[in-house]
């Protein structure tokens, strides 16, 4: 397993109980549960029920705060998450067509 993978893993997995999330991210833990019950976060649960948090989530709540600060209501909110996220996945599909144009733009010599 690569450095990234195993870093992408620890960013995805739940570590974080509610009252540290709500801390890291300035909010209180209403919130939280606010956020979802409206979808904008799915927090892992243990088999207790206990919600667990990732960094990726605390990522994502940030990013929710910074939205609502400029006046979004969370289904505003909810729409910019997700043209962030089809933004994102194009620009990675137009990096790798980007990348692949280049290799076969190479001079005959070099192939």
């Amino acid at each position: 397993m690569s450095k990234d993978d195993e870093r992408r893993l620890r960013a995805e997995q739940g570590v974080y109980g509610i009252s540290v999330a709500a801390d890291l991210v300035g909010v209180g833990q209403q919130t939280l549960r606010l956020y979802e019950r409206k979808g904008l976060v799915e927090p892992e649960r243990t088999e207790g029920g206990t919600r667990r948090y990732s960094e990726n989530d605390v990522e994502r709540m940030r990013r929710i705060g910074e939205l609502v600060d400029d006046g979004l209501n969370l289904a505003g909110v909810d729409k910019v998450l997700r043209l962030e996220e089809i933004n994102a996945a194009l620009q990675r599909e137009l990096d790798v067509a980007k990348e692949r144009d280049r290799g076969q733009k190479r001079p005959a010599n070099q192939r």
